[in-house]
């Protein structure tokens, strides 16, 4: 027996049933490096270059076992009754060169999910998109659903707006207030800055607040949630509002990613609004 597998056998004495122990996950890290006994293979007795090759085969064996998942799901969701299409031979080869490196399998759902998408309507995914999917973490996926539950899209625009507030930039009653702004509070909501940022440092959302141009008084201006409209009616042509924007590569996973919808948020929306706006 090697002497890594004795330490194993000791770890898991004083393991508990429901952690492991920190020695035991870097030994299990051993085993990808071609450090660990199996079968006929001894590392103790194999050159740097045979671990090299065992280290190289478990992950091509892992990267084969990726894909292969990827491909099963892919199938369950692409539909027979539709013609597909052929799709960009460079596109198909950077998709399986990304996809194989993705272990996680809620991440590995998501990858084909673009696949069958792709096939069934090729173009929707650019290769910056897939690109920056390679270093999306399952927090940082999270952290998308709950912001696309909380985004909207205004009237007829196609892009989405996580709505932070709103804001009085003039007229009579601005004379009469302490503060113009009215903030909704995002991280009352489970959306703290630091979420925002993480956002913006995964390439998901652009940087900073945005405003809308002056909303034009006692017309209504819609918010299409995921699953309900919220129709604004400004009482005065002195509001705008505050937003965040989801970049290029942000909206393109928002048809993918459901959205995780908080029915808080937009209570608190509608509370806070109805000073300046009529609201149903």
């Amino acid at each position: 027996m090697s002497d890594d597998n004795r330490t194993l056998e000791s770890s898991a004495h004083v393991e508990t049933h429901i952690e492991m122990s920190a020695r035991k996950k870097v030994l299990r890290l051993g085993r990808l490096l071609g450090l660990a006994s199996e079968a006929d293979y001894q590392p103790a007795n194999a050159t740097v270059l045979d671990r090299a090759h065992m280290r190289q085969r478990k992950q091509l064996e892992q990267y084969q076992r990726n894909l292969e998942a990827i491909y099963a799901m892919t199938l369950s969701y692409t539909p027979s009754d539709v013609t597909g299409a052929e799709l960009d031979a460079d596109w198909i080869h950077q998709f399986f060169a990304m996809a194989e490196t993705i272990h996680n399998h809620t991440m590995q759902d998501l990858w084909a999910r673009i696949l069958a998408s792709e096939i069934v309507q090729p173009g929707n995914f650019s290769l910056r998109t897939l690109e920056t999917l390679t270093k999306l973490t399952l927090k940082e996926a999270h952290i998308l659903e709950k912001a696309l539950g909380m985004a909207a899209r205004l009237n007829h625009e196609s892009r989405l707006k996580l709505i932070s507030g709103y804001r009085l930039s003039g007229g009579i009653g601005h004379y009469f207030r302490k503060q113009s702004h009215v903030n909704l509070g995002l991280s009352n909501f489970g959306m703290p800055y630091s979420n925002l940022l993480t956002l913006v440092d995964a390439g998901l959302l652009h940087r900073g607040e945005f405003e809308t141009g002056l909303l034009a008084p006692k017309s209504a201006v819609e918010l299409h949630f995921p699953h309900s409209t919220i129709t604004l009616k400004p009482k005065s042509g002195h509001l705008l509002f505050n937003y965040y924007r989801l970049s290029p590569v942000g909206e393109e996973l928002a048809a993918l990613v459901a959205p995780k919808i908080d029915d808080a948020y937009l209570s608190a929306m509608r509370a806070l609004f109805a000073k300046d706006f009529s609201i149903s």
